[in-house]
């Protein structure tokens, strides 16, 4: 990714999330981790690394206060930390807190520490950098998120709402995560958006913890549901004597194909009569659950599958910054863990994404079985640097083999044929290294 600039090179990245109570203490990029900056160690670009926020998992350490969490990272990842120090000895390295290591910005004792490994922490919720003729905006991007907003910056008292979710859940799922029957609990800190929660816990209870001879057992009704609601309804037709012709015609094929047609015929016997008892109770709880629901939108309080948008409250914060200070190109967060680069009013709106294991929900091809959450890696780092063109911004993955291997069964594959994911980082962007004249005129 060699371009031909004419000043700094700014590398970007965001949401490692290090440390955290006992199965979150795993880290599993630290190797490519280590390897980046190593990288970076023996760089001759005029270079700066910026760590967008959540750099580490402060919140997620229950059973320590204040320093010794450092203490505790510092014991744990020394390579890492020895390797800050080689890499900040060439290379100027940023940090800027995020919601879960907010206490960054709360204790002065953390810049110190810090300084130890040549890592600069800038205890503000944004800042800035020159890119040719322009600006770049950093901020971790919580602020504008209201489940994680600090009304009050570096208050170490102060506890969003997000605090409380990862204290009592993300760390309790570390707590607990080496009893299931593999290692995945810990995987919930993956999780976006967190109202996705309950429907990957019943997927992963269905596909890894259930009895295995259950699991077989449901499998073909559930995976039938729909057919066998259908057979129930032809069925009640039959019994009433109002359409006999399909049931007596499903009978005579099937009565020609012997034990097979008999196995057949008694599965879908079953299957229909156990979704026909769905049906008859299922009536009742629909319109008791639609009153519910209605009642709860009466006062104002419902949810969506999407309660915080990942991504409208960053465009309007971009567009704010951009509106107050004209040079600035590029607006850079991260916290939703999503690599994405937007255009808005004629500059980028960048985010850096995560180097946590990333999960994306796929429906399974047929019946009312539990989605399938596939795990992907997209480690990556945002290079934003000027050139003659302007202001380029190009994403470099950072090659790591995908778990799914490992963690998706044969049964979850199968039962999402097809739908695969293959996410993909954005593509090179280029913005004006001239400021508009319209917005210098306006700033004058």
């Amino acid at each position: 990714m060699a371009d031909d600039k004419t000043g700094p090179v700014y590398y970007v990245i965001s949401d490692l999330h290090i440390g955290g109570d006992e199965q979150l203490a795993k880290v599993d990029f630290l190797d490519e981790l280590l390897d980046f900056l190593e990288r970076l160690e023996t760089t001759d670009e005029d270079a700066e690394l910026l760590i967008n926020g959540d750099a580490f998992g402060l919140w997620e350490f229950t059973e320590l206060d204040g320093l010794a969490k450092f203490d505790v990272l510092t014991e744990t990842y020394p390579e890492l930390f020895e390797q800050l120090r080689a890499t900040g000895e060439s290379v100027p390295i940023t940090l800027l807190p995020g919601n879960h290591d907010s206490e960054l910005a709360a204790y002065d004792e953390y810049v110190e520490r810090l300084a130890e490994y040549n890592v600069d922490l800038v205890q503000a919720e944004s800042i800035t950098r020159p890119v040719g003729n322009r600006e770049i905006w950093f901020e971790h991007g919580h602020q504008q998120d209201p489940n994680n907003r600090f009304e009050d910056f570096g208050n170490p008292y102060e506890t969003p709402l997000g605090y409380f979710y990862n204290t009592h859940v993300t760390s309790r799922a570390g707590q607990l995560s080496d009893r299931g029957r593999y290692n995945w609990l810990k995987d919930v800190q993956a999780v976006t958006p967190t109202e996705r929660v309950p429907h990957w816990l019943l997927s992963k209870y269905f596909y890894r913890e259930m009895n295995p001879i259950l699991r077989y057992a449901v499998i073909p009704f559930l995976l039938l549901f729909n057919i066998s609601v259908v057979l129930a309804v032809l069925a009640g037709l039959d019994v009433a004597g109002i359409w006999t012709i399909p049931v007596e015609t499903t009978d005579a094929v099937l009565s020609q194909l012997g034990l097979v047609g008999e196995a057949v015929h008694f599965v879908l016997v079953v299957n229909a009569a156990v979704a026909g008892v769905i049906l008859l109770v299922g009536i009742p709880v629909y319109f008791i659950l639609r009153d519910l629901g209605e009642t709860i939108d009466r006062f104002g309080i419902s949810e969506t599958d999407l309660t915080v948008d990942p991504d409208e409250p960053y465009k309007e914060a971009a567009r704010e910054v951009f509106a107050d200070q004209p040079e600035t190109a590029v607006f850079c967060y991260g916290h939703t863990h999503r690599p994405t680069m937007n255009e808005v009013d004629g500059r980028l709106l960048v985010n850096t994404g995560t180097w946590l294991k990333r999960l994306h929900r796929r429906d399974v091809i047929a019946g009312v079985l539990p989605p399938v959450f596939y795990p992907s890696y997209q480690l990556c780092v945002v290079r934003i640097t000027s050139t003659p063109e302007g202001v380029v911004v190009e994403y470099e993955e950072i090659e790591k083999p995908s778990p799914s291997t490992d963690e998706i069964t044969f049964i979850e594959r199968l039962l999402t044929l097809g739908r695969e994911p293959r996410p993909e980082l954005p593509g090179r962007s280029v913005v004006d290294d001239e400021v508009p004249e319209s917005a210098s005129n306006a700033g004058e």
